[in-house]
């Protein structure tokens, strides 16, 4: 109820904001459309966050590296290797393999050894990872941005909210989001190994004894989180329009949390809705600071820096009236 609750406000808030600039070239249209597909993104990353910390109670700060790694793969695939024309999507495959080969790895090297460790240790250690990962990354592809093209560059239909037309890697991006929250969401409330899963999370003697394998359900809540980072960082870097080393961590990863924290850390469907919010408001925001006047100065000459300080003012009043997040059920 709660969820269906949450999910009708947004809902009704958007479709205000809509017809309210419907007909303005000005107004916030595109600005929501936008917000919407950079939303799904931040979803998307923190669907994998959620997944970790449901199942390890860890914050997972090389989440965003899963992203750019499964990116630079792709870039490599079709960019620098020419000669062998490897189709895209066979490429995308070839990068998320891959990338979840470097989830259990990290997996098999860094936490399970640590997994009776406290659980600020595991945290710096996936810090660590992240910024090894970027390091290496800076030494192979250097500072200067490259650039990926869409997955779709158009569909056989036209997308259109309020005259704004909406291009086609942003629908791809929305609609993989819904699809995976969904799937997660059967998969953690109906399915064996999904209750196995939460299981070990809760108790990893206890699972131990009654036969589920806390090292396998490490393994998968690993490759998995690295299967949705990969997703994420091959959908958003066309739309970012800029590859670089630790584009995600940069400029996803901090998005993703708190979307993850407003939603709830234990909630899939609330890193779902967080996400999106926290695009929505980043875009408005900047829409709102860069439309309106203080005086002879745009907002955002003002305050530089304001629509980030908006999202953490939200973030706070979230935490302080609902510590657990809006679809949380436990602080």
């Amino acid at each position: 109820m709660r969820t269906a609750i949450v999910v009708a406000a947004i809902t009704a808030l958007v479709t205000i904001v809509l017809f309210g600039g419907a007909g303005d070239p000005s107004g916030p249209n595109a600005f929501v459309v936008i917000g919407i597909s950079q939303g799904a993104v931040y979803g998307l990353v923190a669907l994998g966050l959620v997944l970790v910390y449901k199942g390890s109670r860890v914050f997972n700060f090389a989440q965003g590296e899963f992203g750019t790694i499964a990116a630079f793969i792709v870039y490599i695939l079709i960019e620098q290797v020419r000669s062998i024309n490897i189709p895209y999507g066979v490429a995308i495959v070839i990068a998320i393999i891959g990338v979840v080969l470097v989830g259990l790895i990290l997996e098999r090297l860094i936490v399970r050894p640590l997994l009776n460790a406290p659980r600020i240790t595991l945290l710096v250690a996936t810090i660590a990872f992240a910024l090894l990962a970027v390091g290496v990354e800076l030494l192979l592809f250097l500072p200067e941005p490259k650039t990926l093209a869409p997955i779709l560059s158009k569909l056989p239909f036209e997308v259109q909210i309020f005259g704004f037309i909406v291009e086609a890697q942003r629908v791809l991006v929305v609609g993989v989001l819904a699809a995976f929250a969904g799937v997660l969401g059967y998969f953690f409330s109906k399915t064996d190994l999904g209750l196995a899963v939460l299981a070990t999370s809760q108790d990893a003697f206890a699972t131990r004894v009654v036969g589920i394998g806390v090292e396998r359900m490490s393994r998968f809540i690993w490759g998995s989180a690295a299967f949705l980072g990969a997703v994420a960082g091959i959908l958003y870097v066309p739309i970012a329009g800029a590859l670089t080393p630790g584009v995600l961590t940069s400029g996803v990863l901090i998005p993703s949390f708190t979307g993850a924290v407003i939603g709830g850390m234990t909630s899939l469907p609330g890193a779902f809705v967080g996400g999106v919010v926290v695009g929505m408001i980043q875009s408005l925001s900047n829409w709102a600071f860069g439309h309106y006047y203080l005086g002879e100065r745009l907002w955002q000459d003002v305050v530089p820096g304001g629509p980030d300080g908006i999202l953490m003012v939200m973030l706070l009043l979230v935490l302080l009236a609902r510590p657990q997040g809006l679809l949380g059920t436990e602080a």
